[in-house]
This record gives structure tokens, sequence and C-alpha cells, in this order.
């Protein structure tokens, strides 16, 4: 290398700290170097093909290695500049800060030891190296700029091109000229310095990346700026982290003593054995899946056969088939009854689109945590199985804010680094061995917080998904960690209007990354299918991809059933013909019931008398306990199970594996058992009824509800032999009570009361009656609807409009386009709290998450009994629920529930301060009764009810 570096520049420090009570630091150059060699070999190692194929859409592989490695020494170019340089220590270690001036004074960098700026926090290190490289000293690209100056996390508004004028003394010391001639030529003198300094730093950056000059720096569009925004952030953090464990015992990129330099360090080895610590899982290496439609059964090739044990039904087969046939998949799109295997169709097209594709990864999003954590346990059943089979230990992840309570999560073994430490990296391969040849699932503590998407293996709820279109601090992590995935979104009809328009802005990105999207549903509106396939092709080709479409003639009007659409470049297929020897349709009577709660319960016990198990679903939680209650008072021998949100996190957690276990597949079925529950029931549980009771809901969730019934092949009592539905809350012609009208929007229960007639036939109905209900030109055959779909329209209107306030841009596919601005007007609070921001997404009215525990005259407890003193407070922390919001409808209510919780608490519970798992937590202390009074609220709760909540003014 020509570009030599002088004592100067290897005098300056990034990272400066006291250790053991032994100063220490890390030369710039030592971590600069650090960054570009870790960034370097996460291009070539880490990222999958599929990533590395997009980056490489507009350059050659070879110039996208260069500007990786120019992106990961010069991400703290800023730092070399006095504005960093005089920075105290974290800990006010005066003596530190005096010894790395003095090695600086030592090396021609004068008067620092008195200096004092006027505003150095005006030009923060990121800012300042995107400054500096922008200017016309250096002329880098400002796109590429911009990935430099937001490796922190958010991007500049605008590119800081006044910097340099505005603030010279942070870059070069010097403020202003003297008069004195003396002093002016000293001081011109200081400021040349420290600009020889940069340019020699940057000189000797650009050669390591492989350039001759700056004017071969090439620039990006916006999307794949994005990415590399997100690899430089990773790069960052793992070249940042001295040590792999809290515990500081596994070192990575330590800090050196006072008494060493940078020329005492192996950058080579140093780097080497960083990688091979932290890397303690493997990479799945997808392969086309084995199947064919040969006649000849001894050729045939079912996979669903070689990974669950089963014949596959024609249409997951055909489906299968037609995914395979595929050149360059972007979206599939199953619409198929409930029960038809829809999750193992999606599970083999995953392995198909990962290995067509070069994805490494999948991403599995639905709508609630009770349904993530049903099928948690089916994709670590499955990934289990790829791991097996190629001797693999892969990490898996649960994305949702009670992960921690998840039984099947915690079992799971963590990551050992499956690297001998003997081994070398030579050149860009890594010759590892692992040291165990049998495959695992595990859970690898480094993919946790913000890095929990990068997880190649992931099952969370969708806002997990969503958050992709929110502006919000390091998203380019969460950009990175979906772009190396194929993407499963399951339930796709369950999403209002202000979550689809978050749907629509992650899809629009997932495309510009040529992501594979899988989407899944029963129940699918037309028009919500063609605005999934509509956003993907914009944003992989941009507004212009409507003129170079290819599709069937009619195909965004198909009304098949099942029916499976697939985005193929820009071209569109449909598979309708599924030779079907599946069952024949099920016809399911539905009668409309309008009966008061005890004279409903009393119906439903009639009903089973002679034994069966009843589904009621309804619509509030205040509702399920109100039924609860009355099944409760009935005597007999009828057992009762309640499901719904209002259940602390272990007790529902218990409550779902008890309904998996009573009624799911295969599972010991009660004499006579009611089950009532709220819209957790209607998704993705594998759950069945012999007979449903159902408030009126739209039609797309009405049939979901309906899949619940007569789901598997057993026998059932002889007067529930035929299906049945009861639909309730039908008060009158357009009637349907203030409580369903305030849940779902009058005008879609209008149209499902008008379109849902005595009997469905399944699934040959579904799509048909769906269609009905949200196909505007259908209006008109309902009378009296006029007002409603005002309301509806207006509302509609008016929650597009507020997602958009904290919603990124669509993505820029011209070269050149830079990401500032992407991340302006986002919120502070989203930043500081996960659960802010996905309420964010779903339109969530701001809750309290609370502690439920006992606070009596004998002593404090948990629900169950338990002394507080005697349990761990990991456990006390699992007692969480949310409060209603009936409890806090007001911001200022909120505020005030909040600090009378707080006050309570830390009289209560002081010591919960001390502990990390509680620190901050809001205690509900509950009497010897388990009740309580917040406000004007008395609050109650009970294992078999929930929380239930009544005004003190309702008791007089």
């Amino acid at each position: 290398m020509n570009s030599k570096l002088s004592a100067d520049e290897t005098s300056l420090w990034a990272k400066k700290n006291t250790e053991n009570g032994e100063q220490r630091w890390l030369p710039l150059v030592v971590h600069l170097t650090d960054a570009a060699n870790v960034m370097n070999w996460l291009y070539y190692h880490w990222l999958d093909e599929g990533q590395r194929q997009f980056l490489t859409t507009t350059l050659p592989d070879e110039e996208m290695q260069k500007l990786v490695k120019f992106l990961g020494f010069f991400h703290d170019f800023g730092k070399a500049t006095p504005a960093f340089q005089t920075k105290k220590s974290y800990d006010g270690n005066r003596s530190l800060d005096a010894e790395l001036l003095e090695l600086l004074s030592r090396h021609g960098f004068a008067d620092l030891t008195n200096l004092v700026l006027a505003s150095p926090q005006k030009s923060p290190h990121a800012l300042a190296g995107e400054a500096l490289l922008e200017s016309d000293r250096f002329n880098v690209p400002a796109a590429i700029g911009a990935i430099i100056g937001g490796h922190h996390g958010k991007p500049g508004r605008w590119a800081p091109k006044r910097q340099l004028k505005d603030y010279p003394a942070n870059y070069c010391q010097i403020d202003g000229i003297p008069d004195d001639p003396q002093e002016r030529e000293r001081e011109q003198w200081i400021k040349l310095n420290w600009e020889d300094v940069q340019q020699r730093l940057f000189a000797y950056g650009l050669e390591l990346a492989g350039y001759q000059d700056a004017a071969e720096i090439p620039t990006v569009n916006q999307p794949q700026a994005v990415i590399l925004e997100g690899l430089l952030i990773m790069a960052d953090w793992l070249a940042s982290s001295e040590y792999l464990d809290a515990a500081q015992t596994i070192p990575l990129f330590p800090l050196i003593r006072l008494d060493e330099s940078y020329q005492d360090v192996d950058l080579t080895a140093r780097y080497q054995h960083a990688i091979l610590t932290w890397k303690r899982t493997d990479k799945w290496e997808p392969h086309q899946v084995a199947v064919n439609d040969s006649q000849d059964q001894q050729q045939h090739r079912d996979p669903y056969f070689d990974r669950w044990g089963f014949t596959a039904r024609d249409v997951q087969l055909i489906m299968t088939q037609a995914v395979q046939a595929t050149t360059d998949p972007g979206m599939v799109i199953v619409e198929a009854g409930m029960g038809v295997g829809k999750t193992e169709i999606a599970l083999v097209a995953a392995e198909q689109l990962a290995a067509k594709t070069g994805r490494n990864g999948v991403f599995m999003g639905l709508p609630t945590q009770a349904t993530t954590n049903a099928m948690f346990s089916r994709v670590v059943a499955w990934a289990r199985q790829l791991a097996n089979a190629e001797g693999k230990k892969l990490p898996i992840n649960l994305m949702h804010g009670k992960k921690q309570f998840n039984q099947n999560f915690q079992n799971l073994p963590d990551a050992a680094n499956v690297y001998d430490h003997d081994q070398q990296l030579v050149g860009n391969q890594s010759e590892t061995k692992a040291q165990s040849e049998a495959g695992a699932v595990v859970v690898n503590g480094w993919f946790s917080g913000k890095k929990s998407i990068l997880a190649d293996f992931t099952v969370g709820t969708i806002d997990n998904l969503l958050l992709m279109g929110l502006k919000k601090k390091h998203l380019f992590l969460r950009h990175l960690g979906f772009s190396g995935k194929v993407v499963i979104i399951d339930e796709v009809h369950a999403y209002d209007t202000y979550m689809n328009s978050y749907l629509y802005k992650a899809i629009n990105w997932l495309g510009a990354y040529h992501v594979p999207i899988i989407v899944l549903s029963a129940t699918l509106p037309i028009a919500k299918r063609n605005k999934l396939i509509y956003a993907y092709l914009k944003g992989k080709y941009g507004r212009q991809y409507k003129k170079r479409l290819q599709a069937p003639a009619g195909w965004d009007q198909a009304q098949a059933y099942p029916l499976l659409t697939l985005v193929d470049g820009q071209t569109i297929k449909q598979t309708t013909d599924f030779n079907q020897r599946q069952a024949a349709n099920t016809t399911v009577q539905i009668q409309r019931l309008n009966l008061d709660d005890a004279a409903l319960i009393k119906a439903v016990m009639v009903k089973i008398q002679a034994g069966g198990v009843a589904g009621v679903i309804v619509n509030t939680v205040k509702r399920a306990q109100a039924l609860a209650k009355l099944v409760l008072a009935h005597p007999g021998d009828v057992q009762l199970m309640v499901l719904h949100s209002a259940f602390l996190a272990p007790d529902r957690s218990k409550q779902e594996q008890a309904l998996q276990r009573a009624i799911g597949k295969g599972g010991t079925r009660p004499k006579k058992l009611i089950v009532i529950g709220t819209q957790v029931l209607e998704q993705s549980l594998d759950i069945d009824f012999d007979v449903l009771y159902t408030d009126i809901a739209p039609m797309d969730l009405i049939l979901q509800r309906i899949g619940r019934l007569h789901r598997h092949q057993i026998t059932r009592p002889v007067a529930l032999q035929h299906p049945q539905t009861f639909i309730l809350g039908v008060q009158g012609p357009g009637d349907y009570g203030d409580a369903n009208e305030a849940v779902y929007e009058k005008y879609l229960l209008m149209k499902t009361d008008h379109f849902l007639g005595e009997t469905v036939a399944l699934p040959r109905d579904i799509s048909r009656l769906v269609q009905k209900v949200y196909d505007p030109a259908t209006d008109d055959e309902v009378a009296g609807i006029e007002l409603a779909k005002e309301d509806f329209e207006d509302d509609r209107d008016r929650e597009k409009a507020r997602s958009k306030v904290f919603q990124v841009a669509p993505p820029k596919l011209k070269a050149g386009q830079t990401i500032h601005g992407w991340l302006d007007w986002d919120d502070q609070s989203l930043d500081k709290d996960e659960q802010n921001a996905s309420a964010a997404v779903r339109d969530i009215q701001e809750s309290i998450e609370v502690v439920l525990v006992q606070h009596t005259a004998h002593g404090d407890y948990l629900l169950d009994g338990r002394p507080l003193n005697t349990v761990k407070p990991q456990e006390i922390a699992e007692q969480v629920l949310r409060l209603p919001t009936a409890v806090t409808p007001r911001n200022s209510v909120v505020a005030q529930v909040i600090t009378t919780l707080e006050q309570r608490t830390g009289d209560q519970f002081a010591d919960w301060q001390l502990s990390p798992w509680l620190r901050g937590a809001l205690a509900l202390s509950l009497d010897d009764q388990a009740t309580t009074t917040l406000g004007r609220w008395s609050l109650t709760y009970s294992t078999k009810l929930g929380l239930s909540y009544e005004k003190e003014d309702e008791h007089d």
C-alpha cells in the first residue's frame, strides 16, 4: 500500500475507558479497520446471495465490495476532528483524558489541552464524517455520504453543506483569522495540520478499499443505500463490541493498554478471532424441493409426506408444482378454505422461493400473540428438520412483546460457538469445522432487541413487518433483516385500513429488495388482493410497472376458489384447476338468534345437553366475561373455557395450551364444553367446535369463525352431526347494537347481514360472499345503507391520512437518490419503547401495562398464592396485562393513572427498582378478594374470567 499513515493519524483515538482500574484506549485507525474488515466479511459471508444480487443490480460485485469496505472504514471519519478528540471520557476519568491529549500533543496536535470549542455538539461525529466526505476536499457522492451521516440510526434531513463553514473550529480547531501575524501563522499551521491528517487518513482508507481516486466511488439508489446503512450499523455495533458477553469474559474487539499503540495490533488476527468467536450459528442453505407431476407413483415425490408424514392434498401439491415452475418469483397469494393446510403450503413454498431467490431465512407474521405462539412451535419443528438435514445450528426468534413467557421459546437451547478457535480465515473464505454434526434450532443471544429481526428464522406478530413503514431510529436494521428472508403473511384479511396502509408500504419496500412474499388467506377481498400485487410491483419496478405487466384477461376479478395467484417477474399467473379429489363442500346451516344473555346461555346448554363442544365468539371482552359468568352460575356438568386478551400472560398461555389439548387436532374432547372467547379464536388456531354461536361481524371474519366448526374428521354427538352457526346481535334491520357497531363498521355489518343466507357451502361460497360484501358495486342491493357507507368512507379516509403521519416514503429507485430526510418527523417515544411503536402501526389507543399482585395485611402474593418474597423477579414480571382502554380513555387520564400507580408501586414495592426485571414496572395491587379501585373503576381478576371492570357508581 503506497498511502502511509504518520504518527499523527495513529495517535487519534476512537474509544477510551477504564477497565478493572486500568486505562485503555483504541486508536481510531484500528477501529476503522476493524469495521471495514467486519463489514467486508458480513457482505460475503453473512448476507445471502439474494441480498448481494440486489446490491449488485447496478454495480459489479467487485465494485460493491470496494464500496462496502469504504463505508466500513470511513463510518467514523468524523472522529478525526478536534470536536471529537477533545471529548471527555464517559466515566469522567480526567487522568485518561489528559494522557490521550498528551499523546496527541506529542504527535503534532498543538493547543488541545485548553481548547474550548463554542459549539462542539453541533458537529456529532457521524454528521462530521458526512460533512467532510461530501466537502470539496473529498467529493464523495451525497448518496454515500448520507450513509456515513446516518450510521447512528437516523440520517440528516439534508446534506450538511454548511457544516464546515458554520463550525470551522469543530473540524480544524481554528475559527476566524487573528490580527497578529505570528498568531495567524501559528493558527494557519494548526489548521493545515488537521487538514493534512484528514487528507492522509482519507488517502489511506481510499486505497484500503481499492480506489485510486475519489472519483471512482460510485453512487447507489435509495433502497440499496438503506440496506448498506443497515449493514454498516450492524458492522459498527459488532466492531464496537469489546466483549461478546455481559460478564466481559469473551473478548471480541477489546481496547488496548495506554502503553500500546496502533503498531502493536495485528489487525488481521484481531478481526479473524472476533468473527470466529461471534459466529455461533450457521446459515441455512435451501435446496430445490423435490416435486413433480409424474403419474408414475414410483417417481412421484411428495414433499408433504417427506416433511410431515401425510400425503398432500391435490390443492397442496398443485400449488407447490406451480410455485416450482416460476423463474423470477415475487409474490405468492394462496386463497383456500380453512383446514386445507395453507401453513404447510407456505412452508414448502418458503423452501422453494428461498432456493430460487437466494434467501437464507424466513419470517412468518400473524395477527396476534396467541396465533403467533400457536404457529411458533410448528415453525420450530419444520426448521429443526432443515437443521438436522444439514447438520447445522440455525437461529430462530420469536418476536412479540411477551416472548419471554413462551415456554417453547424459553426451552430452546442457547447457541454455542460451533467453531474451534484454532481455525483460520483464508482470504474471503472461512475454513470451519462444526463441533457437532447434529443439527439444532437455537437462540442466538446476539440477535436481540433491535437486532432480533437479523436472526434467520423469525415468527412474530404482524406489527414487526408493518414497522418497516414507520419512521423510527435504526429502521435500517429492520429492512436489512427482512431483505434476506422469504416473508409469509398469514391471515392477511385480518387488518384494518390503518394497518393496511403500513402493510402496503412494507410490501413496497420488500418489492424494491426483490424479497419473495407468501400471502395466506381463506377470505381475501379481490380489491385487497390486487392492492397487494400492485404494491409489490410498484416497489420492484417503479411507477411504470403497469406498462410492462403481462397478465391473463380478467385476472384482477378472479373469484375462483381455491385460487393461487403468482407474480413471476412482471407476469401474473393464476391457477384455478385443482382436480379436486378433496372433500365435498360442507353445508353450514345459518340462523339468526336475537336473545338476551341469559336466554342465549340457556339455549347453548340445551344444544349440548346430550354432549358436544359449543364455541361462542363475541366481539368484546366485557361480553365474553358476562356470558362466562352465566355459565359458571349454571349448575351441571358443562365445562367452560374462556380466552381473550384480558388474562395475565401465564394464564393466557395456559388457556391456549389447554384449548389445543382439548379441541385441537387429536385432542381429548370433553363430553360437554362451552368455549367463550373474542376474535383470538377466529385466527390460525386449529380448534374444532361442534356448534358455533357468533356475534355479527364482517363477512370474512364470520367465515373465519365458521372455519373452526367441524374442522376435523371426528365422531360427533348425534344432534350435532350437521354444522350449525347462530348469528347473534342482529336486533333489527341495520341495528346491531352499540358494542358491535363500535368494533366494526356498520356498513360492513349491513352488507354481511344482507348477503349471509340461511346456508353457506364451504369452501365453495367463501370467495363469492366475501366479494359481495367488499365490492362497492353491490351496495345498491342493500336497503338503507347510504349513511353507513358515508361513515365508512369518512372513517377509511381518516385512517389513511392518520397512518401516513409517521410513515416512510415509497422507495426511490433512481440512482443517486439519498436517504436524507427518510426518517424525519419521527417520534422519540417510538424509539424508546417498542410497544409504543407497535401500537403506532396498529392505531391502538394508548393503554397501560401493569404487574398484577395481591397486597394484603398478611403479605404480598402472586395471584396463584405464592408469597412474593419466594418468587424470582422474572416470574413476578410475567404477571402482566394491559388495562382496558375504557379505564384510561384519554391521554390526560392515562397520565393520571400512571402517576397513581407509580406512587403506589413506590410505596409498596420500592425494592423493584433494584431489579432489572422489575425496574420501572407498575404494580396493580389487588386485595385478598382480588379486587381494587382505580379512579372511578372497580377492577377484579380471576383465572377463569380474566380482568373485569365496572364503574364504581354502577354498584350504587
